[in-house]
């Protein structure tokens, strides 16, 4: 058995590349790579082919995420048939994603945040505008909720 999770944001350079990253190395850790794929994508074509934003990859390298493989792309209509599991890093793309998606896919699309342990923010704010602060915001709300994450998938998998 196999398990396939998307993570979305707006131009897959900031906030779902974080997650991905996160995510990759707490399922590595957690000795689930075996069966748990993740990637990520962004519901906008802005940046497709691009790296993440210089600042989120400082942010994650300074915290031992190597984010420097990643590049962007856009959703596509079969992501909804392939992964498992999708998650939206805001209600936005949230809203995007349940657009795009048929009746029989709606419950596979969720909140990222839905996951987190410790942060009571249903949203991941993007940091894109900001100032540096902000990645490191997110950073700290990636790794929580991801955490959660990473509980679920293994008592889902049955893998506790």
């Amino acid at each position: 058995m196999s398990y396939r999770i998307l993570l979305v944001c707006m131009g897959n350079i900031c906030r779902s590349p974080t997650a991905e990253g996160v995510l990759r190395q707490f399922i590595k850790i957690n000795n689930l790579g075996d069966i748990v794929e993740v990637d990520s994508a962004g519901t906008h074509g802005y940046h497709v082919g691009e790296a993440p934003d210089s600042r989120t990859q400082r942010a994650a390298a300074m915290r031992g995420y190597n984010l420097s493989q990643l590049r962007a792309r856009k959703v596509a209509r079969q992501d909804l048939d392939y992964f498992d599991l999708i998650l939206a890093m805001d209600k936005g793309n949230l809203d995007n994603l349940q657009r795009l998606a048929t009746p029989e896919q709606q419950d596979r699309i969720k909140l990222f945040m839905d996951y987190a342990k410790n942060f009571d923010d249903n949203e991941v704010p993007d940091p894109y505008y900001g100032l540096g602060h902000g990645f490191d915001l997110v950073l700290d709300m990636v790794e929580d909720a991801s955490r959660g994450l990473v509980e679920e998938v293994k008592l889902r998998l049955g893998r506790t």
